[in-house]
């Protein structure tokens, strides 16, 4: 692994305002010099570039690295962290805490399993964060401006600005180009919340610096952001309320699926206050004080940190985008199925230009990017099947439709469902309270969507995307031998099920018939 290289600056001193290399101990240290390295020098701008790409998230840096492999000159520019929200404030620490609670969770219900554990079970909270700040750190090096310079690319730190529409400028450096990417990602949006602004409140952006257990956590928002946090909170031991406007957790998900992640939340000991209504937020000596209706009823409640999980803004601000030619709302960059802008010089890619804000589409919205920038490609964004997955435990996995979504395209369909409660292991497990359903074309085996629920259910649900992606239906997943006992067999269940629903009467007669004649 690449080491990071020596910090300029002495190992106390204030690093840049970056949120995520707080406290400034010797992990963010390392991280700080991966990421953004002090003293870092600026190359010259080396003529006119085949691609400039903005932004050093994972759309900027795939992009970046794979026109590089390809043999292209390629500048990379980015303000804050190479690595994006991805790995400084995003997946890379999330997953970290999520691992710590469910280590805990596990300990406090060692005792169905037949294991006794003493009791007073405690977090040492600074201990946790400790530790997701060294893997963070260590993780660093794969998106360091020393690797991506090493890939031969010219790296840039600084604020980028189109000032026309084959030019950016960074740090009074003009860098021409024949095609830019925008890759400039997105942030935490901020609800128009009475008071919330006067109280302070706490993001993606800055949660990860806490050093500190807060007792009394409200979590705004029941996303999957929202859900996580707001699980991982409470196993550590916040008492953590939940508010949603909409009702339950996770609305835009399969019903049924979400209910199970909101019992699981509730059995957590969270608070949830769905259809909240009226929500209020004032700071008093005692914290922060929340007014809430919810269900009809009103509550008042006070708390030591806000936590916002309420969506997301796209980073279109002081990029000169008019300048460029390039059109942008507060969606984001206008971009055609193609990934191209208003300017047919500039593509873009990621959470700035998409509403699918995953780190895996932005790899994959990257690659798009490559063939079509570069190699007069003619790659499609409405051509890839995108999953995703919530890592609540259970983690609720989704990929292709909805019913609903089904239901607004004109597509009749046939669901399939199975519980977890009919698949062996996840018996043995004890993690029986999954749900599979699948969506196929009405009256085929075609897959148009899955919706999972289960405690490894982001693992489990490429299964059904890679068939999705080869056009391949449940009979061929019945043809797939599934090791026993494991819970992806789940999915093998479904398929069986597909077959025994092709048993109609009067092919079982023509069967039948058929037996006797073999007697």
């Amino acid at each position: 692994m690449p080491q990071a290289p020596a910090i300029d600056a002495p190992p106390n001193e204030s690093p840049p305002d970056f949120p995520a290399v707080h406290p400034f101990d010797e992990h963010n240290q390392a991280l700080l010099a991966n990421a953004h390295p002090p003293g870092w020098p600026n190359p010259t701008p080396d003529g006119r570039y085949n691609l400039v790409v903005l932004g050093a998230g994972t759309a900027g840096l795939v992009t970046a690295a794979g026109a590089a492999g390809l043999g292209a000159k390629v500048a990379l520019v980015e303000r804050q962290l190479l690595g994006g929200d991805c790995l400084n404030v995003g997946c890379v620490p999330s997953k970290a805490l999520i691992r710590s609670a469910r280590a805990v969770a596990a300990v406090r219900g060692a005792q169905r399993f037949g294991i006794r554990v003493p009791a007073g079970t405690e977090v040492d909270f600074p201990a946790v964060m400790e530790r997701m700040r060294r893997l963070r750190a260590q993780i660093s090096p794969h998106d360091s401006a020393t690797r991506f310079r090493d890939l031969g690319i010219d790296v840039f730190l600084g604020d980028a600005r189109f000032t026309s529409k084959d030019m950016v400028q960074v740090n009074g450096q003009t860098l021409r180009f024949a095609r830019a990417c925008i890759a400039t990602g997105a942030r935490a949006a901020a609800p128009p919340i009475p008071g919330l602004k006067e109280a302070g409140y706490l993001t993606n952006e800055t949660v990860f610096s806490l050093t500190k257990l807060p007792k009394r956590l409200a979590v705004i928002g029941a996303g999957p952001i929202g859900c996580e946090l707001a699980q991982v909170f409470a196993r550590f031991g916040s008492e953590v309320y939940l508010i949603e406007a909409l009702h339950g957790v996770l609305p835009n998900e399969d019903p049924d699926a979400a209910e199970i992640v909101r019992q699981a939340l509730i059995r957590d000991g969270i608070s949830l206050m769905c259809c909240g209504k009226e929500l209020r937020i004032r700071p008093t000596a005692a914290g922060k004080q929340l007014q809430v209706d919810s269900h009809g009823e009103h509550y008042e409640l006070t708390v030591d940190e806000v936590l916002l999980g309420a969506g997301r803004a796209p980073n279109v601000e002081g990029l000169g985008l008019e300048a460029a030619g390039v059109e942008f709302d507060k969606s984001g960059v206008k971009v055609n199925d193609f990934l191209q802008t208003t300017n047919r010089r500039i593509y873009a890619a990621g959470d700035v230009c998409f509403p699918y804000k995953f780190t895996h589409t932005a790899d994959a919205m990257a690659r798009i990017v490559i063939g079509n920038a570069l190699f007069f490609g003619r790659s499609r964004t409405s051509s890839l099947t995108i999953p995703w997955c919530t890592y609540t435990e259970p983690e609720l996995a989704h990929v292709g439709l909805l019913p609903r979504e089904a239901e607004e395209r004109g597509l009749a369909i046939d669901t399939i469902a199975v519980t977890f409660s009919e698949v062996d292991r996840a018996i043995l497990d004890g993690e029986d309270e999954g749900l599979l359903k699948i969506h196929l074309r009405r009256g085929k085996d075609t897959i148009l969507g899955a919706t999972l629920v289960a405690h490894h259910a982001g693992e489990t649900i490429s299964e059904i995307t890679l068939a999705m992606v080869a056009a391949k239906g449940l009979k061929a997943i019945a043809r797939t031998i599934h090791p026993y006992p494991t819970q992806a067999e789940a999915i093998k269940k479904a398929a069986d099920a597909y077959n025994r629903g092709r048993l109609t009467p009067r092919f079982k007669r023509r069967l039948e018939t058929l037996l006797r004649w073999r007697r």
